[in-house]
C-alpha cells in the first residue's frame, strides 16, 4: 500500500485529488494540507510514501518544501502538481531538478468527472512506478545491467587516457568513424538527469545534440533556459526551419515532434510537426531517431535515459541497423528504469552507463580518445 499526502491550497482540487486517488488500487490517502508549512510538518510526522505537491501555496510554496526535504531520511517521492503556464513550467523544471519524481499539470477543461478521470490516468502509472521502486528498495534488489554484446565486427576498441573510465572498464566498442551528432531520449527523471549530463559536455564538443524530453508546451522552454544557464554549450528549444550547427543542444518543443532532415544544399535542418503521437507521446523519441536513421545513417550516437514506457526502442533499432552506437542509463541511477530497460531487453544496448559517467562516456566516443 502506498501512503499519499495531498498538499494543495484549493479545497476543490483537494477533493478531486482525493476522489481520483481513491480509484487507484494500492493507494491510501493519509492526510491533506493547504499550505507548504503544514505539508512539511505532516511529512515529518507521518512519513508518507508520496506527496502530491502544488507549487504555489501560501505560507510556504512547493519549491521550499522540496528544498527542506532534499537529502533527509524522511523525504517522500514528490509528484508536482503544476499549472499549465510559463510560470508553472519554470517552477516545475526547478522542482524536477531538486529531485521531484515527476509532475502532472492541473486539468482545466471539461466536467468534474472528466477532470477526475484525467487525474486518474495521469497518477496511476506514476504511483505504479513508485510502488515498484519501493519494492525494489525494500528487497535491496537492484539488477546491475550488463549488455549482452559490446562488440560489432566493424567497431574497434575505445582506448582512453583516463584510468578507470567507465567506457574503458567495459571495453566499449566504437564505430570506425566518430559520431556526427548525439540524440538523446528521456522522460521521467529527465530534467535532473540532463542537468548532470549536458553541463558536463565541453563547449567545443564539435557536434550538435538533439533531445526529446517528454513534456507539454511551455515546459521545454523553461528546461532549455535552465540548462543553458548551467552549460558551456548553447541550449535552445528547437524551432521549425532551424539550420543545425555544432556545439548547440536542441530540445524538442513540448507537445510537438522534432525531426532532423538533410536539405538539398547538404545542410542539417530541424522540422517541427504536429503529426500524431507515437507511443502516446508527442514529442516522441522514436520520431526523432527514425528521422536521423533515414537522413543521416550511421552518423549518430543514441542515448536513452530514465523514463517510463518504451519510447525510443524502435528508433534505436533503426539507428543500429545503419551502424550507430547506443548507450542506456543503468538501472541503479534511473528514476524509472523503463525506456532503458526496453532497449536493453530488445538486445539493442551497446553499454549500460551510470548517470555519473554518462557525459564522460559520450565525450570519449565522440572524440574517439
Amino acid at each position: 500500500m502506498i501512503s499519499v499526502l495531498i498538499a494543495d491550497d484549493s479545497i476543490l482540487f483537494r477533493r478531486l485529488m482525493r476522489e481520483a486517488l481513491a480509484c487507484i488500487e494500492g493507494c491510501e490517502i493519509i492526510a491533506e494540507c493547504s499550505n507548504g508549512k503544514m505539508a512539511l510538518e505532516k511529512i515529518q510526522e507521518l512519513k508518507p510514501d508520496v506527496v502530491t505537491l502544488d507549487m504555489e501555496m501560501p505560507v510556504m510554496g512547493g519549491l521550499d518544501v522540496l528544498k527542506a526535504s532534499k537529502g533527509t531520511h524522511w523525504a517522500p517521492e514528490f509528484i508536482v502538481i503544476s499549472a499549465h503556464t510559463e510560470r508553472g513550467g519554470e517552477l516545475t523544471v526547478k522542482a524536477l531538478e531538486y529531485g521531484a519524481f515527476d509532475f502532472i499539470t492541473k486539468p482545466v477543461d471539461g466536467s468534474i468527472d472528466a477532470v477526475k478521470q484525467t487525474l486518474i490516468e495521469k497518477l496511476r502509472p506514476r504511483l505504479l512506478s513508485i510502488g515498484i521502486r519501493h519494492k525494489m528498495r525494500a528487497g535491496h534488489h537492484r539488477t546491475v545491467v550488463r549488455p549482452k554484446t559490446l562488440v560489432k565486427p566493424s567497431y574497434e576498441p575505445v582506448s582512453g587516457n583516463s584510468q578507470g573510465s567507465w567506457a574503458n572498464s567495459l571495453n566499449l566498442q566504437r564505430p570506425a568513424r566518430a559520431p556526427e551528432m548525439i540524440v538523446i531520449g528521456v522522460s521521467t527523471g529527465g530534467p535532473n538527469a540532463l542537468s548532470q549530463v549536458i553541463p558536463a559536455l565541453p563547449a567545443d564538443m564539435g557536434v550538435p545534440v538533439f533531445i526529446v524530453q517528454h513534456m507539454p508546451p511551455l515546459f521545454t522552454l523553461s528546461l532549455a533556459e535552465s540548462l543553458n544557464k548551467k552549460s558551456e554549450l548553447l541550449v535552445v528549444e528547437a524551432a521549425h526551419g532551424m539550420l543545425v550547427t555544432s556545439n548547440v543542444v536542441y530540445i524538442a518543443p513540448g507537445g510537438k515532434h522534432m525531426r532532423v532532415i538533410a536539405t538539398s544544399s547538404g545542410n542539417m535542418q530541424i522540422q517541427i510537426t504536429e503529426d500524431a503521437p507515437e507511443n502516446n507521446c508527442r514529442p516522441s523519441v522514436d520520431y526523432l531517431f527514425r528521422s536521423v536513421s533515414q537522413h543521416f545513417p550511421g552518423k549518430a550516437l543514441a542515448v536513452v535515459m530514465t523514463g517510463m514506457g518504451n519510447d525510443g526502442t524502435t528508433g534505436v533499432r533503426l539507428l543500429k541497423r545503419t551502424g550507430c552506437l547506443s548507450l542506456i542509463q543503468d538501472e541503479q541511477s534511473c528514476v524509472v528504469y523503463g525506456m532503458p530497460r526496453s532497449v536493453y531487453e530488445a538486445g539493442l544496448a551497446d553499454a549500460s552507463v551510470p548517470l555519473s559517467d554518462m557525459a564522460e562516456t559520450i565525450i570519449q566516443i565522440v572524440r574517439r580518445n
